[in-house]
C-alpha cells in the first residue's frame, strides 16, 4: 500500500483512508488514538473494528451518504462516536469524514480528534452543575442578587422557604420592600459601602404571612469595569430561633428567677444609666429601697414556700405602680428597689405611700387546717431624690439605704424620706428625715 503523503502523516489529527469498508491507511496520529503498537495491527481490519457496536450502524449511514454523488468531495458534517482501541478502551472521537478517489477507486477519508478528555469534563461538568443546583435549591440560605437602586436581579429558591414567596414575586422589587423598620436597610448599606462587604450582619424581615423574623447577611459589593458600585451579592439565613434563644438568655442572665423582676445586676445597670441620663438633663430622679417587714418570721411560721408567695405578692404591688419609664428590681433576699425617673419628690412620696397602703391589704393566706389566722404584708420604704450635689449613683443608694434603716427603726410598715444633702439645705430641718404616716 502507498504511504500517506508525508503532509498527512505528521498532522496531529487521526488520519484514516477506508475502502470497501477496510482499513487501508492511517497515519502516525491514528495509531496512538486507537493504541496500536505497529500499523499491521489496523490495516486490512474493518473499519467497525474499531467502533462501537451501537454506533455502527450510524457509521454505516455516514460512508454511504458521503458517497452520494451529490455529496461525493463535499466534508461530512462532524460527529462524535465511540471507537475502540486496540487495547480495549474506549475513546470518544470527532469524525469528519469525506469521499474521494484513493489509487484510483472510491474511498473515504476519516480524520478524528480524541474528545475523551474533553467528554469527561463536559460530564464532569454536567454533575458539577447538577449538584449545584440540588444543593442550591435546597440549601437553608437565599442567595440575592440586586441592581445599584437596590431592586432585586435573583433570588434563590431558598427564600420560598424563609419568606414564603415565589422568586418571581420577588425579583424586580427593591430589598427595601421586605425590611419592617428603614433603620436596618440603612445600617446595612452604609456598612457594605464603607467596607465592601459584611458577614453575619443582623436585621429583619417581613414574610409574606406579616411575621417579623430575624435574619443573618452574608453579602459583599459588586462594581462594574469602570469601579463604580452596581449592586450587592449575597446570602441571608433566618435565625429567628437563635435570636429568640439568645433573648431568652440575655433575659434570664437580667431577670430574677422568682419574682420576674430585673435582678441585682440589671437593676443597678439600669439605674446608673438613668442616673447619667438625670444628671445630664437635670431632670429629677426617685430611688425607692424596699424591704418585706418580718420575712424571717414569715419563713419560720409558714414555711419557705409562703414566704416566696409573699416576695412574688410584693412584687405585684410594685408593678402595679410602674410607669413605662420606671425599673423595679429585686436586690436580694426580701430586698427590692424602684427607680422612678422624671419623679419629684412629692411625686415619689405618693408612689411609697400607695405600696404602704396596697401591701396592708394584701393577705397572706395560710395552708388549709393551719389554725395561725391569716397576716397582712407590710414593707419598710427608704426614699432618696437624686440632689445636684449627687455625683456617683452610689451616693443615692445610700441615702435611700439609711432612709430605709430609719423606717425600720421607727417601726416598720412606713416609708422614709431621706433628706437634700446639699450644704443649702443642711441644718435642723435637713437633719431630720420626712416619715409617712402609720395608722
Amino acid at each position: 500500500m502507498d504511504p500517506l503523503p508525508a503532509e498527512l502523516d505528521l498532522l496531529p489529527m487521526a488520519v484514516m483512508v477506508v475502502r470497501d469498508g477496510l482499513v487501508r491507511q492511517v497515519n502516525r496520529a491514528c495509531l496512538r488514538l486507537l493504541e496500536a503498537d505497529v500499523a499491521q495491527q489496523v490495516l486490512g481490519q474493518s473499519v467497525e473494528r474499531f467502533l462501537h457496536p451501537q454506533d455502527a450502524d450510524l457509521a454505516r449511514q455516514r460512508r454511504e451518504e458521503s458517497a452520494r454523488p451529490e455529496h461525493f468531495g463535499l466534508p461530512m458534517q462532524s460527529t462524535a462516536f465511540r471507537v475502540q482501541t486496540c487495547q480495549g478502551r474506549i475513546r470518544i472521537v470527532l469524525v469528519s469524514s469525506v469521499a474521494t478517489v484513493w489509487q484510483g477507486a472510491p474511498a473515504v477519508v476519516i480524520n478524528g480528534v480524541d474528545m475523551t478528555h474533553l467528554d469527561e469534563l463536559q460530564h464532569q461538568l454536567r454533575e458539577s452543575e447538577h449538584n449545584f443546583r440540588r444543593l442550591f435549591e435546597k440549601m437553608q440560605d437565599v442567595y440575592y442578587r440586586t441592581d445599584a437602586q437596590g431592586v432585586v436581579q435573583h433570588v434563590g429558591p431558598g427564600v420560598i422557604r424563609v419568606l414564603g414567596y415565589q422568586p418571581h414575586e420577588i425579583e424586580g422589587r427593591t430589598a427595601e420592600s421586605y425590611y419592617p423598620q428603614s433603620a436596618d436597610r440603612d445600617a446595612f448599606k452604609a456598612a457594605i459601602m464603607a467596607h465592601g462587604e459584611v458577614s453575619d450582619f443582623p436585621g429583619q424581615m417581613v414574610r409574606r404571612d406579616g411575621r417579623v423574623i430575624d435574619i443573618s447577611i452574608s453579602s459583599h459589593a459588586l462594581y462594574d469595569h469602570n469601579g463604580a458600585f452596581a449592586g450587592v451579592e449575597g446570602i441571608y439565613r433566618d435565625v429567628t430561633q437563635r435570636k429568640n434563644l439568645e433573648r431568652e438568655l440575655q433575659r434570664l442572665a437580667r431577670t430574677d428567677p422568682l419574682t420576674g423582676l430585673s435582678n441585682r445586676r440589671a437593676l443597678l445597670e439600669l439605674g446608673e444609666s438613668l442616673f447619667l441620663a438625670s444628671r445630664q438633663r437635670n431632670s429629677p430622679l426617685a430611688l425607692l429601697m424596699l424591704d418585706l417587714d418580718h420575712f424571717k418570721s414569715i419563713n419560720d411560721r409558714f414555711g419557705h414556700l409562703e414566704g416566696d408567695r409573699a416576695l412574688v405578692a410584693l412584687a405585684q404591688v410594685l408593678r402595679s405602680e410602674l410607669r413605662a419609664s420606671d425599673v423595679v428590681g429585686r436586690l436580694g433576699g426580701e430586698e427590692f428597689a424602684m427607680i422612678l425617673p422624671d419623679t419629684q419628690p412629692e411625686e415619689a412620696a405618693q408612689v411609697a405611700e400607695r405600696i404602704v397602703q396596697q401591701l396592708r391589704r394584701t393577705v397572706l393566706w395560710v395552708r388549709d387546717g393551719d389554725s395561725a389566722p391569716p397576716r397582712a404584708l407590710t414593707a419598710s420604704i427608704g426614699l432618696a431624690n437624686r440632689s445636684a450635689a449627687d455625683e456617683h449613683p452610689q451616693q443615692l443608694l445610700e441615702r435611700a439605704d439609711r432612709a430605709l434603716y430609719q423606717a425600720k427603726q421607727a417601726g416598720r410598715d412606713r416609708w422614709v424620706q431621706a433628706p437634700d444633702p446639699r450644704p443649702a439645705a443642711q441644718g435642723a430641718d435637713a437633719a431630720s428625715a420626712t416619715a409617712g404616716p402609720r395608722p
